[in-house]
C-alpha cells in the first residue's frame, strides 16, 4: 500500500538466519546473522530548493516508473513546504567546533564481519569492501561537490538473537577484539566507526556503558536500532517476530551519556544514528532533547522499491523533524523489484538533504 512501511524490516531478512527460532552470529559454527534549544541549526537541511515541476526530469540517467517519480516529487514538495514554514532546518543547537555534521556527509557501510548476510561490511573480503566504499564516497562527492564526504563503517556491535542466551536477553555482544578489528579497518580510510546496538530484551541503559571505552575515541560514534527493542508494546516478543519499539526516553539516555562523555573527555561532538521505518518504532521523536554535544540523525531504514522509500522518507523523516536526516540503501533488497538503486544525485534533491547515508 502506498505510504506504508517498506515490505521488510531494516535488517531482518538479510541479517539473520533462524534454526529452531535461534539466531546465532557466526563464530565457529553457523552464520547469523532525541535539551530545549533556541539557536537555529543550519545543518538539518542544507537545501530548500523547490520541487521539480516535471517528474520525468528527476533522474535523466535512471529510468523510474511513474509511481516512483510521483512519490519522489511528493517527498521533495513536502520537505519544501516544511522548510517554508520554518520546520527545516530544525531550531536546535549550532554545531560545536569539531562537529562532523553538517560540514561533512557521512557515507557508511553497515554490517558485521561474522556474517555475509548482515550487510556489505561483512559480505566481501576487507580490501574489496573498502574499495567499494571508496567508489560510493566518490559517487557522493560528485553528486554534491559542496559537501565533503566522510567515510564510515557501521558495525552491529550488539546483535539481536532469536534465542534467549544464558541471561535471557536475546542479544549477543560482540567481543572487544572484533570491535577493535573493524576500528582498524575504518582507520585505513581515515573513517569513522559507528557501534550499533540491537537490544533485544535488554536495554540501551544496560548495553551502552560497556561500549564507552570505545566511544571515548573521537572517531567512534553510536547507533540505536528500535527494530529489535522488544519493549513497551512488544514486551516478551522474540526479536524479528515483530518490529520493535524504542521511546524518546531511551534515546535521551544515550544523548545524556554521550554528552557527559564528550564533556569529561573533552571530545568533539558525537553522532547518534537512530533507525526508523515505521511510526511505532519511535512513536514520540519530537520528545528527543537535543544537546550541542550530540548530533542526532534519524535514519530512514527499510528496503523496498524507490516509491516506497521516498514515501517513507516523507512520512517518517520530513514529517517528524528531529535534527538531521539519513537514508539507508540496500544493495540487494532494494533491487528486488528490478529497478536501479536510488542514486546520490536523486537523494541530494530531497528536502532536507540526507546528511548520513548508510549502505547495507
Amino acid at each position: 500500500m502506498k505510504g506504508a512501511s517498506p515490505p521488510s524490516t531494516g535488517s531482518t531478512p538479510q541479517t539473520v538466519s533462524a534454526t529452531h527460532d535461534t539466531v546465532r552470529v557466526k563464530t565457529a559454527v553457523d552464520s547469523a546473522p532525541r535539551a530545549d534549544t533556541t539557536t537555529r541549526n543550519a545543518a538539518a537541511a542544507t537545501a530548500t530548493a523547490s520541487a521539480p515541476s516535471d517528474p520525468s526530469s528527476i533522474a535523466p540517467a535512471v529510468h523510474r516508473t511513474k509511481q516512483d517519480s510521483v512519490s519522489y516529487v511528493a517527498a521533495i514538495r513536502a520537505g519544501t513546504r516544511r522548510a517554508e514554514r520554518g520546520e527545516w532546518p530544525v531550531n536546535g543547537p549550532a554545531p560545536l567546533p569539531g562537529a562532523v555534521l553538517p560540514n561533512r556527509r557521512i557515507v557508511a557501510f553497515y554490517g558485521n564481519p561474522l556474517s555475509k548476510h548482515m550487510g556489505v561490511l561483512g559480505e566481501y573480503p576487507v580490501d574489496d569492501m573498502l574499495a567499494r566504499l571508496d567508489k560510493e564516497v566518490q559517487r557522493w562527492q560528485e553528486a554534491d561537490p559542496s559537501t565533503p564526504v566522510q567515510p564510515a563503517l557501521h558495525l552491529i556491535a550488539v546483535v539481536a538473537q532469536g534465542a534467549p542466551g544464558r541471561d535471557g536477553m536475546y542479544r549477543l555482544r560482540m567481543p572487544d577484539t572484533l570491535i577493535e578489528r573493524v576500528y582498524q579497518w575504518a582507520q585505513r580510510k581515515h573513517g569513522l566507526l559507528f557501534l550499533d546496538i540491537q537490544v533485544g530484551h535488554s536495554t540501551v541503559q544496560a548495553e551502552l556503558p560497556r561500549l564507552l571505552k570505545f566511544l571515548e575515541r573521537p572517531d567512534v560514534h553510536l547507533g540505536l536500532d528500535p527494530e529489535f527493542s522488544m519493549h513497551y508494546d512488544k514486551e516478551g516478543v522474540k526479536p524479528s517476530k515483530k518490529i520493535g519499539t524504542m521511546m524518546a526516553a531511551d534515546v535521551n539516555y544515550a544523548v545524556r551519556t554521550l554528552a557527559d562523555l564528550v564533556a569529561a573527555k573533552q571530545l568533539p561532538p558525537k553522532v547518534l544514528v537512530v533507525h526508523r521505518f515505521t511510526k511505532r518504532m519511535m512513536p514520540n521523536p519530537r520528545e528527543i532533547r537535543l544537546d550541542p554535544r550530540v548530533q542526532v540523525v534519524m535514519d530512514m531504514d527499510g528496503w523496498g522499491p524507490p516509491w516506497l522509500k521516498f514515501d517513507s522518507y516523507r512520512d517518517y523523516e520530513v514529517s517528524d523533524p528531529v535534527q538531521y536526516t539519513g537514508f539507508k540503501l540496500f544493495f540487494h533488497n532494494d533491487a528486488k523489484s528490478g529497478e536501479a538503486l536510488i542514486t546520490p544525485r536523486e537523494l541530494v534533491r530531497l528536502v532536507p538533504k540526507p546528511i548520513y547515508i548508510q549502505y547495507q
